[in-house]
């Protein structure tokens, strides 16, 4: 998925060198000539047919698609699995079936499967083999992207932080010898388990693409493309068709690869000018079948703007003429989900004066299905125009249920920074250097890292501290009294500071998400110099740095919970609106009846994380917006009792109906787009 602004054949590689691993000499040079074009697809539409060609394959006369022989044209749409819970991977599948797509294109996300050196993780979410399977019995022909780099709006493009703390100068996406090694370690892991699932061992994965719309990569390194290219199809094996995708631009060229198809991808803002992106494709690939695999009915959404939105309409039109070409297509994204927990990523535009923008939790994207898989009236739309060139199924869709659960009080039980948070939530052992250490110094995937110092002397009153490289925003307190937030997304990065405030600097610097486009290298934390203002005009840089972290995993905020004592906090602290001490974590409980999908409505909070039955929700900002809620899976439901826990970092909310204690509400209906930022009226409980 590209995160740049909307204006803005290989199945047969591994087949030629088998034919020719017995050759040499002349005859070696005259069978490659004859074999080539077999190999990578049919070249002719009049090339006969055997037991040896590929039964996905290309015709570069007809230019078409070959599924067992056949003419083929693919209508598919992207669903991440990571993107949904296990047990509504079936139903959101079956949904889109429902809609006559013939297709399903998936990411496999390298981090979620490989979240430390030498850890992998195959089950629950990351139980990717299953999804696919489901998929297949859902009678989907499947579209594999494995990346390794594959954006998706997703932390650091899917890419491991660990890769960082094991090599700090590593070039990732490049022929650099650590990154092709860790990539090798990687596939030798994943492909084996997917193996089964490619259409020429029997499954229905027929395409495998190679990287990820390279040529918006300032590299172009084509050494490194070439060795991916020849490492995926290692265990592809001309099982399936190898394939790139590229935006449509005059950078085009370096992300093809020889012997590898080429495809590109657009949205309704550059429908008119379809002409001349085919146009570019065909300069760069002249034969073969058009292909646009990603056409995005909707956007991506950042925190602080607003709501990006596509009309329906303009989205079933633009499909229709794209199918016109007789192209195929995918629409990126059909069911969009939801970016759980810290897997969010971030997107930077300096050239467009943006910055650093980090992206919302909801991936509703304004899709074809919306955040809880519901059919929309962009579904009836574009399942219409899919009716028009493909059979449809007759499945019968179960209505989804909505339901409003009502008022959450919570009661303020953990505050972050006191001696009994550190102890509950931090992990590892504080460290003491020079400078701050970074979340992948210290081998932390997101949340919070605490840096502290012992403040000199002040021969200023106020004084003004700078905080250099910045990332991504940091709670400043002096002993414990917040002063001040510093932001890379404001670029705000100095503060005054008083004398007499206290003698311990902390610093509270929140993890926002990496960057997951053009940019794969965003560490973070602290990394430029951080200083106080002299009295002759010079800055005294501030140095011995103790670091604590808090990575907020679901595993340590359950074992707080299974481990606390019930002790009220001091009543000052708990009567706190602003929270002027530090984060603190409210606790409370909601009663189920009937399970169904809820939304969690934070109007009226600051920003923070939000934990069901033990389950990372992720972030909440409904300060900065546009998204106020927060989707509840009813997949994390159980009848009875369930658990809420918010860690907050800057205001708690205590005007929902009245009450006198924290409390929050749960909804039938989503606000993504911002309509209120404050505290709703209780609605009634739907049963």
């Amino acid at each position: 998925m590209s995160s740049a602004p909307q204006t803005g054949g290989g199945g047969g590689f591994r087949c030629t060198r088998k034919l020719t691993l017995a050759m040499s000499g002349g005859v070696l040079i005259l069978v490659i000539a004859l074999t080539v074009g077999l190999c990578v697809g049919l070249s002719s539409s009049d090339d006969v047919v055997t037991e040896d060609t590929p039964p996905f394959s290309i015709d570069h006369t007809a230019n078409t698609f070959l599924l067992n022989g056949e003419p083929f044209r693919y209508v598919s749409g992207s669903f991440h699995y990571f993107r949904a819970l296990p047990d509504a991977w079936r139903s959101r599948l079956r949904t889109m079936r429902a809609s006559g797509l013939n297709a399903l294109d998936t990411y496999v996300e390298w981090s979620l499967h490989n979240p430390h050196n030498g850890e992998y993780n195959w089950e629950g979410i990351a139980d990717v083999v299953k999804f696919l399977e489901i998929a297949q019995e859902e009678d989907f022909y499947i579209i594999l992207r494995p990346g390794p780099y594959i954006c998706a709006e997703r932390d650091n493009g899917g890419l491991p932080h660990w890769l960082f703390t094991k090599y700090p100068d590593i070039k990732v996406r490049t022929n650099d010898a650590n990154y092709i090694k860790e990539v090798g370690i990687w596939y030798a892991q994943l492909m084996p388990r997917l193996q089964h699932l490619l259409i020429g061992n029997g499954g229905k994965i027929i395409m495998v693409q190679v990287e990820n719309e390279y040529a918006a990569y300032y590299a172009c390194d084509h050494d490194y493309l070439n060795w991916l290219r020849d490492e995926t199809e290692k265990y592809v094996d001309n099982k399936a068709l190898l394939f790139t995708v590229d935006i449509p631009n005059e950078r085009m060229s370096c992300g093809k690869i020889e012997n590898v198809f080429a495809t590109t991808d657009f949205g309704i803002d550059r429908i008119f000018e379809i002409e001349n992106i085919w146009k570019m494709l065909r300069e760069l690939q002249p034969t073969g079948p058009l292909v646009n695999s990603e056409f995005y009915p909707g956007w991506l959404t950042h925190w602080q703007e607003t709501n990006q939105r596509r009309d329906g309409q303009e989205v079933a039109d633009a499909l229709k003429t794209i199918l016109s070409y007789n192209a195929s297509v995918n629409l990126y994204m059909f069911f969009g989900g939801t970016n759980f927990g810290f897997t969010a990523g971030a997107n930077y535009d300096l050239d467009g004066g943006i910055g650093y923008a980090a992206d919302i939790t909801s991936y509703d994207y304004d899709a074809v299905m919306d955040e809880a898989g519901g059919v929309t009236t962009k579904y009836e739309l574009v399942k219409q125009v899919i009716g028009e060139v493909l059979e449809l199924p007759q499945i019968t869709l179960e209505p989804a249920k909505r339901l409003a659960y009502g008022k959450v009080e919570l009661t303020p039980a953990l505050e972050l920074l006191s001696p009994e948070g550190r102890a509950a939530l931090s992990k590892g052992t504080p460290v003491i250097a020079e400078k701050p250490k970074s979340f992948e110094e210290v081998d932390q995937y997101s949340g919070l890292l605490l840096y502290e110092t012992t403040l000199p002397d002040m021969d200023l009153d106020p004084t003004l501290l700078k905080v250099e490289d910045l990332r991504d925003r940091a709670h400043v307190f002096v002993d414990r009294q917040l002063v001040g937030t510093l932001s890379r997304e404001a670029r705000i990065y100095q503060l005054p500071l008083s004398k007499g405030w206290g003698s311990t600097l902390q610093l509270l610097v929140e993890n926002q998400g990496r960057i997951n486009y053009d940019r794969a290298n965003d560490t973070k934390g602290i990394f430029g110099q951080i200083t106080m203002q002299l009295h002759n005009g010079g800055d005294l840089p501030l140095e011995n740095w103790t670091t604590t972290a808090f990575p907020l995993e679901e595993a340590t905020i359950a074992a707080w919970l299974a481990k606390r004592a019930d002790v009220a906090l001091d009543p000052k602290i708990a009567e706190q609106r602003l929270l002027r001490t530090g984060p603190i974590a409210y606790t409370g409980s909601f009663s189920v009846q009937e399970v169904g999908d809820t939304y969690l409505n934070m109007a009226g909070w600051g920003k923070g994380v939000a934990y069901v039955n033990g389950f990372n929700l992720g972030r909440y900002w409904p300060l900065g917006g546009p998204q106020i809620t927060l989707y509840v899976p009813n997949e994390l439901l159980k009848v009875g009792e369930n658990s809420l826990v918010l860690l907050e970092y800057q205001r708690c909310n205590k005007t929902v109906n009245g009450s006198e204690l924290p409390a929050v509400q749960l909804d039938a209906v989503a606000q993504l787009d911002g309509e209120s930022n404050e505290a709703p009226q209780i609605t009634k409980k739907s049963t």
